[in-house]
């Protein structure tokens, strides 16, 4: 295998999901030729004969300090209440060292598998070193900088200061984040954190109503930031899809209005809600047709893995794009541009894909088609990051041979 990572100018024999096969030619990171297969002059870097060529995939919603806890805390399972009461219980035996660890093979097993840009949270941790996980964070995303494109967010609780959080901000954090609808005084917190953000001049992702009930926040949210011209974004948004249409459209346009990307997060979101509805237990899922039938941008990623908050989760966006469907009701095509250009516009990055001037920031997967792949989820794959091949993998099975009985003879039975 040869040594990553390694420069790409010429792919050949990829087929795109509307079903063209086709020679991509890549320049300095950017795609800059699109042929049919064969007419591309020039050596090959890659023959995707039998794969199928896509946007690579985009996580905008991570936990890479929280990733891969599960079984150190082995935490009761339960909803957001007992995760979070474990999670805090935990933190504060955890050293920058052990997080860093944690965070660094999350984000590897996400490139491994084809995601090439991260936005991760990170929690303002208790304890005499609340900026622990910042610090090593932030480490993280130095070392792999070459490799994929990682952005961090603040997750400030409501009885932090405010001085942590500009602390934070001070360290190398991009974001203001919070999950304002669970202090005691929801709407007082959101605005304590949107006014740290307009403040020192950078965007917010929030945590929003991330549960079945209680009073949204979303709104709020988008009235305040109406003007603002740094990205804002919201993720989990479950209470929207337990709105009566008329409620969820008057939200709906105040998002509309200040342009806020939404994310969802079907895994964690599926685990978590409706512990307490053991009969018809709602999704617990935001409410991702009105929002796609509207326009608002639209991202979708996994979230928690294997932490108190999700004891499952392969760090997959094929994972994601498949609960999207199975759970979400959207189709396949709409379930894969969540996970990648969905993703990627509420991330702010450059559109990427097999097009002429976009980002080569690509994801090849044996397969035939989206449904193929979207289903089987091959683990034969190629990553590009930036115009450069930076992960690959090869799966092989061996079966035992079947016995297939000739037209001609019949089995004793």
């Amino acid at each position: 295998m040869p040594t990553l990572p390694r420069r790409i100018s010429l792919i050949r024999n990829a087929t795109t999901a509307d079903g063209a096969v086709v020679d991509v030619r890549i320049d300095r990171g950017t795609v800059v030729e699109v042929a049919p297969a064969g007419t591309l002059i020039g050596d090959a870097d890659l023959d995707l004969a039998g794969f199928l060529l896509l946007p690579a995939p985009a996580e905008p919603h991570a936990h890479l300090d929280k990733a891969m806890s599960w079984d150190l805390i082995d935490p009761p399972m339960g909803d957001l209440v007992r995760a979070i009461d474990s999670w805090r219980a935990y933190s504060s035996v955890m050293t920058e060292d052990s997080i860093a660890d944690r965070a660094r093979a999350a984000a590897l097993r996400l490139l491994a598998n084809g995601t090439t840009a991260i936005r991760s949270h990170v929690d303002l941790l208790v304890g005499d070193e609340p900026l622990r996980g910042v610090r090593a964070l932030v480490r993280v995303r130095e070392e792999l900088r070459d490799l994929m494109d990682i952005e961090l967010v603040a997750l400030a609780a409501s009885d932090l200061p405010d001085s942590t959080v500009e602390a934070a901000l001070d360290l190398g954090i991009d974001l203001v984040g919070g999950a304002p609808h669970l202090a005691p005084a929801p709407l007082d917190d959101l605005r304590r954190l949107l006014a740290i953000a307009e403040r020192r001049g950078v965007g917010v992702d929030m945590h929003t109503d991330e549960g079945l009930g209680g009073d949204p926040t979303l709104g709020e949210l988008a009235r305040i930031v109406r003007d603002w011209e740094v990205p804002v974004s919201a993720g989990h948004c479950v209470r929207l899809g337990t709105l009566e249409p008329a409620e969820l459209a008057g939200v709906i346009d105040d998002v509309l209005a200040s342009d806020i990307g939404i994310i969802s997060l079907p895994i964690t979101n599926l685990y978590l809600q409706g512990w307490q509805h053991p009969v018809a237990t709602p999704r617990g899922l935001t409410a991702l047709r009105a929002l796609l039938d509207a326009g608002v941008r639209l991202g979708a990623g996994a979230d928690n893995v294997r932490d108190p908050f999700n004891p499952v989760g392969r760090s997959d966006a094929l994972e994601t794009a498949s609960l999207l469907v199975t759970a979400g009701h959207l189709t396949l095509d709409e379930a894969y541009a969540a996970v990648s250009v969905g993703a990627r516009d509420v991330l702010n990055l450059p559109v990427a894909g097999v097009q002429v001037g976009a980002a080569a920031e690509l994801l090849a997967v044996r397969g035939a088609n989206l449904s193929d792949v979207v289903a089987n989820a091959s683990a034969d794959r190629y990553v590009v990051h930036a115009g450069n091949l930076v992960a690959q993998s090869t799966v092989t099975y061996d079966i035992a041979p079947v016995r297939v009985p000739s037209p001609h003879t019949t089995e004793a039975r």
